[in-house]
């Protein structure tokens, strides 16, 4: 069932976080393209519109200019016609020149093929016949036919070319403003296309940045509730380890004292059984010889080797219940089984032992532990260390007992100790069952040295 659970509910998970996360992406990337898009043709719009406006206003500016020249000329041509002054040809002159300039700009901004240009062609033709009609009369006045130039102003035609004039610079004023106007709806709907384009973008950055957070926020509850259950899995898991170390530890304890116990048993069974047996067989040998007396000598050197093979087997008796249960331990106590350990381990290796020992009240079993790990760390230095000289110290501190034992052998690096060797693994045990602490300081060359700390029996001094 957690299988079928975990199938059906990892669509459902994708969806409220994988989604959001798919949807936004795409969204933030479109909002950027469009407000790019937006901002790019707003810009061309108003661009262009400002160029129209522009040429608009300069198409204004020379036909204003144009009217007020054809007027400038029209008021110096009548000042000379009435007054002959030739100084009032100068505003004339200029304004003619200036009209001929601005006609020529004007065809250029139009063009050719601008839907204009018949209109400013219209233009262009009063303006000649205006200004054709203007140079007549002033060569008429020059040439002294008053009767002439006045007869032309008197007509008419020079107001029909005015009007004519003012008429086609009105149609072409009235299509720049249109054009301007133009110009400047354009700009309005480039800022209200831009003002629209910002708010969409906006709207759907915003949406974006919500399924953003939404993700985020999903994201983080999915990081909570994963990181909660890793925290109850691991308080499981710690409190199953501290259960099973508590439980091997029972176990080890339990086997250890086990083994103790067999070791007891043993060593009683080959103390009495085995010491009865031997001591038997050699009282059966003595009362053998002093039957025989001196009358079979190869005999009695037979009876006397069977004599020292007995004593033999009596002393590899008494080693090995020592070994296996110190009686010193019980009958002398725990300062001189450790002399004694220490001599015996002297005068089978010739290595020198400097033994410092003060009285300690411990339980038996903490002596036992003690006794094991001095015994342990003996053999382990007749077998590895190569040292020359060994100590051992047992002080009484405040609250507990301290014994060392190091050595100058070669040394060790504990951090890479065989994992099939288990003899440190074992002493440190004894001593933690203590309720102890052990400390193993050694370096290739520098020997070793290995402390046990235990609390003092509830009952000492």
């Amino acid at each position: 069932m957690h299988w079928l659970k975990t199938i059906l509910t990892r669509p459902l998970r994708w969806f409220r976080t994988g989604l959001p996360m798919a949807i936004s992406l795409p969204m933030a990337l479109a909002a950027a393209l469009l407000l790019v898009g937006i901002n790019e043709i707003g810009y061309d719009r108003s661009a262009n519109a400002v160029r129209s406006i522009a040429a608009a206003q300069e198409t204004r500016a020379h036909l204003y200019q144009m009217l007020l020249r054809v007027l400038d000329a029209e008021t110096g041509l009548r000042g000379f016609l009435l007054s002959g002054d030739e100084r009032y040809l100068e505003p004339y002159n200029s304004a003619v020149t200036d009209i001929n300039q601005r006609v020529d700009v004007l065809r250029q901004i139009y063009g050719p093929l601008s839907p204009d240009n018949d209109a400013l062609t219209l233009l262009t033709r009063h303006l000649s016949r205006k200004l054709a009609e203007m140079d007549l009369s002033l060569k008429l006045r020059r040439q002294g036919d008053t009767q002439a130039w006045k007869s032309i102003m008197l007509t008419d035609i020079g107001k029909v070319h005015m009007d004519a004039i003012r008429e086609q610079s009105k149609a072409l004023i009235d299509q720049a403003t249109a054009q301007m106007n133009d110009g400047e709806r354009q700009v309005r709907e480039s800022l209200l296309l831009s003002r629209l384009g910002i708010a969409g973008t906006a709207l759907i950055g915003l949406t974006g940045f919500y399924l953003y957070l939404r993700q985020s926020n999903a994201l983080k509850l999915a990081g909570d509730h994963q990181q909660q259950a890793l925290e109850k899995e691991r308080d499981r898991l710690e409190t199953l380890v501290r259960e099973r170390t508590a439980s091997l530890a029972k176990l080890a304890t339990h086997l250890q004292n086990v083994r103790e116990n067999e070791r007891a048993h043993l060593a009683r069974e080959l103390h009495d059984e085995l010491g009865a047996l031997l001591t038997a067989a050699k009282l059966d040998v003595a009362r053998i010889k002093s039957r025989l007396g001196d009358s079979a000598p190869e005999a009695l050197q037979r009876l006397q080797h069977l004599t020292d093979t007995l004593n033999c087997g009596i002393a590899l008796k008494r080693r090995i219940v020592e070994d296996l249960r110190p009686s010193s331990l019980s009958n002398l106590g725990l300062l001189p089984s450790l002399e004694i350990l220490a001599q015996e381990f002297s005068q089978r290796t010739d290595i020198t032992v400097n033994v410092k020992l003060e009285p300690v009240q411990l339980e038996e079993s903490a002596q036992l532990t003690l006794y094991r790990l001095v015994q342990e760390s003996l053999t382990n230095i007749g077998k590895y260390a190569k040292a020359r000289q060994v100590h051992i110290q047992l002080l009484n501190q405040e609250s507990q007992a301290r014994l060392e034992v190091g050595d100058d052998g070669v040394g060790f690096d504990p951090t890479r100790i065989n994992p099939s060797s288990h003899g440190l693994d074992g002493m440190r045990h004894r001593v933690e069952t203590e309720g102890g602490r052990l400390i193993v300081s050694s370096s290739p060359g520098q020997g070793s040295l290995i402390v046990a700390q235990l609390p003092l029996a509830l009952h000492a001094a």
